[in-house]
């Protein structure tokens, strides 16, 4: 571990960290753009976590900077803040920036009348990630009144993929959806196209997600820093009600996933970084497959078959006819065939069921498939 400062407070950090990671770590906030924690090589693009090292020359990013012993940090000085202001005047030319810079931002609604006659595909209020957005809290740390660099609305057309939403108009090239898809998933179904002015993110060829090898793990929706990538299902849900942190049923490997309820329904779902099997990341059935816990269709009681037709029944009928029928069939007459969506602990408890109960060593997984 190594003793350092920044902005004043004292903080320890594994030797081998950067300057960011150890401030986040340490409820130290520096604006960025493009930093992603689970990357180890370092991106250095948005370039707005400058800091200055007091005894060094010039600034650095914090992102790719490791830290040392004893080293004094600075986060915001005079001359940090109007670089930072610089940068982001560039940044926002490609994105619609009019409410950013607006005082009635925190009040105002999507039926209000805007007395900068902005449009309503450019306002924050009509953005999916409104109260979300990186973009939101680095102008409000920065201090930005006002913005020199134009803007005009560029008409991309939103891409309605399944389960993901793609509008191109609310990209700022941050480069964290490729690097995410490419180094952390593996799979590269995104990446830049286009050069200069006309630089984009999409796919190779202009194919769709779908042909392009996308598994719809969702992780370029979760680390996007503003509207550009959005969950279909929630896109216009806001901010919930509130989030709960559970590990998802789907499977064995015990994910932690932080689920976002509004009006009592899971809205949208976020691998928990914190996660120790998942670390952040999840795969298309944790990321998009939670709205059966309220689906309409979903049994929420047992069912027995009686006279040809299933009916209710409480939770002893049920567990007692299964256990007079299991009771006929002991021995090489019962086979037990479990399941890699249970848990690892249910599939150990069955098959000490299977052997020690039913005395049988008839016990298959369906892994093996």
């Amino acid at each position: 571990m190594v003793n350092l400062t920044i902005d004043g407070k004292q903080i320890q950090a594994q030797e081998g960290k950067r300057i960011l990671e150890a401030a986040l770590e340490n409820d130290i906030y520096i604006p960025n753009l493009c930093a992603i924690a689970d990357i180890e090589l370092p991106f250095g693009a948005c370039r707005l976590c400058f800091v200055e090292i007091e005894g060094k020359k010039g600034m650095v990013t914090a992102c790719t900077e490791p830290v040392k012993e004893g080293i004094v940090v600075n986060v915001v000085t005079e001359e940090i803040t109007q670089l930072r202001r610089t940068i982001i005047d560039f940044i926002l030319s490609r994105h619609p920036h009019e409410c950013l810079v607006c005082h009635k931002r925190e009040i105002c609604g999507p039926l209000d009348v805007c007395l900068r006659t902005v449009s309503v595909e450019e306002r924050c209020v009509a953005c999916p990630k409104d109260k979300r957005c990186d973009l939101q809290k680095i102008v409000d740390f920065v201090g930005i009144e006002e913005l020199k660099a134009p803007y005009q609305y560029k008409n991309y057309p939103v891409f309605n993929a399944p389960l993901i939403a793609r509008d191109y108009n609310l990209c700022v090239l941050c480069g964290k959806c490729v690097r995410v898809c490419q180094e952390i998933r593996g799979v590269g179904a995104i990446a830049f196209i286009n050069r200069g002015s006309e630089a984009l993110v999409g796919t190779i060829f202009g194919d769709s997600l779908e042909v392009a090898g996308c598994k719809f793990c969702g992780a370029c929706v979760d680390v996007c820093p503003v509207g550009a990538l959005s969950e279909r299902s929630a896109r216009w849900m806001g901010v919930p009600d509130r989030v709960v942190t559970t590990t998802c049923p789907y499977c064995g490997v015990g994910c932690q996933l932080d689920m976002e309820i509004k009006d009592e329904k899971i809205r949208r779902v976020e691998p928990n970084i914190n996660g120790p099997a998942n670390k952040g990341q999840a795969c298309v059935k944790g990321k998009f497959g939670m709205d059966f816990v309220t689906d309409p269709a979903r049994l929420t009681t047992p069912l027995i078959k009686k006279d040809g037709e299933f009916v209710e029944a409480t939770w002893d009928e049920a567990l007692d006819l299964v256990a007079e029928k299991f009771g006929e069939h002991k021995g090489s007459e019962f086979a037990a065939i479990s399941s890699a969506r249970c848990t690892n602990e249910d599939n150990y408890v069955f098959q000490k069921f299977a052997r020690g109960v039913m005395s049988t060593n008839n016990i298959d997984h369906c892994a093996r498939l």
